[in-house]
């Protein structure tokens, strides 16, 4: 009998796979505990998770950051990225630069990937990519402010210095592990050196990446409790709004897109934006996609749009089914998932080796939004939650989610993105070890 089956294996190995997959989901359907109050909760929060998500997040930062990605991957000078941060420039420019590239955007784990892809596409050695990844969303100046604030002056010295030291270690340890498959990388870049390499001016392209750039900042312009940061929140969609019609005034200007249809895209969102005040992502989203279809239109511009629209397919699925999954698993903050909370605050509750790495671990599976992670480990460190765990999982949380992990993979692969996790979540570990017993 197990002879017969081998055999008949071996020959339809396609269809015994499609039994095994629709037995796989049967079982999970006939068994699901429907029913159970935890679960039945932590379905509905996996559904709210999402459903947040969706709304704060999708149009106001992915959206920009995939069109960002995607003229990174068509504008961006391929010889000036391998110059700065390739595989053999100068280690610490390559890293420094990235570092700093990161920080300024002050963006979330999600928001960073778009970037992170459209870099290590046009060239990016894996050590300056990285960098980048980590830095966007782990060294936020103003994240780091308020955690010294609100956790402590030395913790939030603690969390900076942290960032800044794994930005540049963790870097320098990937590029070192797989520096043969980066030297063939790169050695196939310069292959491809002037196919498809925009010959567009550098001053061009760095000021379109500007107004771009800071409107991904200001329409994600977190309110926090510092009166320069809440006075830019109350201005901050005139800012981008200014920002915006500086960037069409730039594509009519230089980059001669017609005048007609970027003014009538104009007064449609400022139309949308003046009948509903209330909901300022409409007309984001309204300029973000006549944008797209103008570039769409325009032979020279037209790869454009195709790169972001590959960006976006490759991403958002991703994103989303990790965002649900962690919903499912830890619940929204202040809620409870699968996972009892209260398992949450005993595991974490001393400056033990064990409580710290079970910290990093699920601020590496958590989803923070920018500035959520402070209230967060504020509430935990009051519930009994030790310092050495609490700068773990400020260190690990912001750089990492599971939604984050499945689209690393997407790009690096499943060894590289094993190991990046394994490298956040065992400095992390250590870090808050000693930060623990030291204070």
């Amino acid at each position: 009998m197990r002879a017969q089956w081998l055999e008949w294996y071996r020959s339809n190995p396609r269809e015994t796979h499609l039994l095994l997959g629709i037995l796989a989901v049967f079982l999970l359907i006939y068994f699901i505990p429907i029913g159970n109050a935890r679960f039945d909760n932590a379905v509905l929060e996996a559904v709210h998770l999402t459903h947040w998500y969706a709304r704060e997040h999708v149009i106001l930062c992915l959206l920009p950051a995939f069109i960002i990605a995607g003229a990174m991957a068509v504008y961006l000078n391929q010889g000036a990225v391998m110059r700065f941060l390739g595989p053999d420039a100068s280690k610490p420019v390559a890293f420094s630069v990235a570092s700093v590239s990161g920080m300024l955007l002050a963006v979330c784990s999600c928001t960073v990937l778009p970037l992170f892809g459209g870099i290590y596409k046009r060239g990016a050695g894996l050590g300056a990519a990285v960098a980048f990844l980590y830095s966007g969303p782990a060294i936020n100046i103003m994240a780091v402010v308020i955690t010294a604030k609100v956790l402590g002056a030395e913790i939030g010295i603690a969390r900076a210095l942290g960032a800044v030291v794994f930005a540049l270690v963790i870097a320098t340890i990937m590029h070192a592990l797989y520096r043969k498959q980066e030297a063939q990388r790169s050695l196939n870049n310069r292959r491809g050196f002037g196919a498809g390499d925009s010959d567009t001016p550098v001053s061009l392209v760095v000021s379109l990446f500007a107004f771009m750039i800071g409107i991904l900042v200001f329409a994600n312009w977190a309110a926090a409790d510092s009166l320069v940061w809440m006075q830019i929140y109350a201005w901050k969609w005139l800012l981008t709004a200014i920002l915006a019609v500086g960037l069409a005034g730039l594509l009519i200007w230089r980059w001669q897109w017609p005048v007609r249809p970027l003014l009538l895209l104009t007064a449609v969102v400022a139309g949308a934006a003046f009948l509903m005040p209330g909901v300022p992502e409409l007309p984001f989203a309204i300029g973000m996609a006549g944008l797209m279809l103008m570039a769409a239109s325009r032979q020279s511009d037209r790869e454009w749009a195709v790169q972001s629209w590959d960006f976006a397919k490759q991403i958002l699925p991703l994103l989303l089914v990790g965002v649900f999954i962690a919903g499912f698993a830890l619940g929204r903050p202040g809620h409870e998932g699968m996972i009892p909370s209260e398992w949450v605050a005993a595991a974490v509750g001393d400056n033990s080796l064990t409580s710290t790495f079970i910290a990093s671990v699920l601020g590496a599976l958590m989803y923070f939004s920018t500035l959520t992670e402070v209230p967060i480990v504020d509430a935990l460190m009051g519930a009994g939650m030790g310092k050495g765990p609490a700068l773990a999982l400020l260190l690990a949380g912001p750089a990492l989610s599971l939604p984050n992990m499945l689209v690393i993979r997407s790009v690096l692969g499943t060894e590289k993105t094993l190991v990046y996790c394994a490298l956040v979540v065992v400095m992390a570990t250590i870090t808050g070890f000693i930060y623990g017993h030291w204070w």
